[in-house]
Formats: C-alpha cells, sequence, structure tokens
C-alpha cells in the first residue's frame, strides 16, 4: 500500500482525537488525505495535517476502531514517510500545522520514538519551525515526555474517563493513576519549569456518553486537574459507536451534551467558577437546553450587583459580561463612571442577558422575576 493510501486510512482513524471544539467533518479528502480544519482563538479556520503512526495498537479500549481485539488489516507510517507527507501539503499552503497521534504497535517506548523521530526529522532535516501538536502515550517515560515537550508547540494525553472505575468501563489496559494522572503531572512539572517547552501548553481529552459517569464527575475532575497543573484546555469528544467494537450496540452521545460540558468547563477553566456552584439536574447531568452560566447565575445571591463597584470575580459570574468585558468595565470606570445599559452595550456587555444581575449607579436594569 502506497503513502497516499496509508495516510487516508490512518487520517480517518485519527478522527476521534480531537484538535478543535467545533463540528468539523470527521472524514477527510480522498486526494488530500489527513487534513482537517482546527478553529484558533479569533475564530479563524486553520488547516491542520492529523493522522496516526499507526492503528496497530495493544489497548482494548471498547469504543475504539484500532483496539486490539478487532481482526482488520493493521498498517503504519514510518517518520519519514509522515514528514515528506506533510512537509509537501505544508509548502503547497495546503496545511498550517501537524497534529500526530498512535496507537501503540509493540511496546509503548518504541512508540514514543517513532512520533519523537517524526518531528525530529521535520524540525532539524525540514528545517520545519510552525505548529506541531504531538500525542503523549499512556505509560510513556518521562524521558521521551520532555523530548516530546522540546520539538512539539502543544502535547495532550487523553485522561479519557473522570475516575479509575469510569476507564475500567471502557478499557482494561490502562492504568487511570499510573499511565494516566502520573504523565499528566510529569508533563505539568516539566512545563512549569521550562515555558519553552510545548510552549502553547498541554491539553487532554475525555470520551463522553462510553461509560457511565455524569456530568459533576467530569467537571469534579476537570476542577482538580485545573487547580493542580496548568492545563490549556479539554477536550470532549462524544461517544459514537462503532461496528465491530464491544460498544456497537450502545447510544451515541448527545453531542448538545458536549456542547453544554464545554460551557462549563469554560466557567471551572477560564472564568474560576467552581463545580459546587453550577447546576445539575436529579441525574447530575447538566441541562442540555438552558446556559450553565444563566442557570449558576440564577443560584447566587450576589446578584444584582453594581457595575460601577463590582469586582472583577463579581462581574465575570453575570451573564453576558466576559473576561475581555470585565477587565474593560474597570478600565473605564477608573476614569469614569457608567451611567447607561447603553455604555455597556458598547464594550461588548450582551445587556439582555446581563440586565436582571446589575445595578448602574444603584438603579436596577430588569427585574430577575422578568426572567
Amino acid at each position: 500500500m502506497d503513502s497516499l493510501k496509508k495516510t487516508k486510512v490512518l487520517s480517518d482513524s485519527a478522527q476521534f482525537d480531537l484538535c478543535d471544539s467545533q463540528n468539523h467533518s470527521r472524514i477527510s479528502d480522498v486526494n488530500l488525505p489527513g487534513i482537517y480544519p482546527a478553529t484558533g482563538k479569533n475564530g479563524c479556520i486553520i488547516p491542520l495535517f492529523k493522522t496516526l503512526m499507526t492503528n496497530k495498537c495493544k489497548n482494548d479500549c471498547k469504543y475504539c476502531l484500532n483496539q486490539c481485539q478487532r481482526d482488520f488489516t493493521r498498517i503504519e507510517l514510518e517518520p519519514n514517510e509522515i514528514a515528506k507527507i506533510f512537509i509537501r501539503y505544508y509548502n503547497q499552503g495546503i496545511v498550517n500545522g501537524l497534529f500526530l497521534s498512535s496507537g501503540v504497535s509493540d511496546t509503548i517506548d518504541n512508540t514514543m520514538e517513532r512520533l519523537v523521530e517524526t518531528c525530529n526529522i521535520l524540525r532539524k532535516n525540514y528545517g520545519y519551525e510552525d505548529y506541531i501538536h504531538l500525542k503523549i502515550i499512556p505509560g510513556a517515560s518521562k524521558d521521551s515526555i520532555k523530548r516530546s515537550m522540546k520539538l512539539a508547540d502543544r502535547v495532550s494525553i487523553n485522561i479519557e474517563a473522570a475516575s479509575s472505575d469510569g476507564l475500567s468501563q471502557i478499557a482494561s489496559t490502562k492504568d487511570y493513576n499510573k499511565d494516566i494522572l502520573k504523565r499528566l503531572s510529569w508533563v505539568n512539572s516539566l512545563y512549569k519549569k521550562d515555558k519553552n517547552l510545548c510552549p502553547s501548553g498541554p491539553t487532554t481529552q475525555l470520551i463522553v456518553g462510553a461509560n457511565d459517569e455524569t456530568d459533576l464527575e467530569i467537571l469534579k475532575r476537570m476542577e482538580k486537574i485545573y487547580k493542580k497543573t496548568e492545563l490549556k484546555r479539554t477536550y470532549f469528544s462524544p461517544f459514537i459507536s462503532m461496528e465491530e467494537t464491544e460498544l456497537e450496540s450502545k447510544c451515541d452521545c448527545n453531542p448538545q451534551r458536549t456542547n453544554q460540558l464545554y460551557h462549563a468547563d469554560a466557567l471551572l477553566n477560564e472564568y474560576k467558577f467552581k463545580a459546587k456552584e453550577l447546576v445539575f439536574n436529579e441525574d447530575n447531568n447538566i441541562s442540555l437546553e438552558e446556559d450553565p452560566k444563566i442557570l449558576a447565575a440564577s443560584k447566587m445571591d450576589i446578584f444584582p450587583i453594581e457595575i460601577n463597584n463590582a469586582s472583577f470575580n463579581e462581574l465575570i459570574r453575570v451573564p453576558g459580561i466576559g473576561l475581555k468585558s470585565a477587565r474593560r468595565i474597570i478600565d473605564i470606570r477608573n476614569k469614569k463612571g457608567f451611567n447607561s445599559i447603553n455604555d455597556l452595550k458598547k464594550i461588548g456587555v450582551v445587556t439582555s442577558r446581563a440586565e436582571p444581575y446589575i445595578k448602574i449607579k444603584g438603579n436596577y436594569q430588569s427585574a430577575l422575576d422578568n426572567f
């Protein structure tokens, strides 16, 4: 099988390793395999070359097409093959970065060596200086993790579940505390010591709906991780059943559930909410219809707050006020006070959401009971 055909198979197999929270296409083009869009911070679409190095794997993840018990053709791209394909795409202006992952073909250490070698070929042989996102394999050695971080702009290790019990429901070949959380701790300690290692920072990914874990369990785990590490973000992959896997008869996860988890996760990670401030239903899951921030605000006893003297932490708890607009409010009111709701609208506040939760110079903008 030639490199192009192998790339098509392996890039499509990489579809569940997320590089984006948006619902872009999961299958790449036949003629240009491996190209997937990611959304940048400013909303622009960035094309990445995303592929597995191999679909050979010794793990038995029940949701995964590549798990060891499934009988199908296994293939592998050599480090120089991936480097050549990628640099051709890059030089033609087709892609702006590389997202590289792999199954465990023989041993974890040998697989990590080949991943590192691919990055090394690009950096040293081709002089490539742009973006690389490299997946760390659970159980990887500390040395291979450090070398990966020297070469990659971003590294990630998938925690997959919120607990040891949750992981055991979907895989038996990985130790949650040893292979995953310990490696995440190593990534964090290396990153804290030297910010030149993976300068874009570490991320992780979690499968939602493949086991019985609730949103509360998931978000409590993420809260703990955010407190202990400098993890930049979490990707939530909705479980999709696949034929010829052990979970093929299990119902797919509603994508709206992961959308809501992204909103709630941002409240924990960026807005510094506590998990206990969020609102969950009787099943300990988040509402699929209502905004998690509005639900949280409805249970807080701090509202309405005075825009002209509220703290930053109070401001960012107001629905319709984001991090940037909260900083603008503080900057502006240090020079002159706010007089009307229109003053807030001019600086980006979504006033239709914010009105019930604020006062301006002692005046209520609308009653909470009206919303």
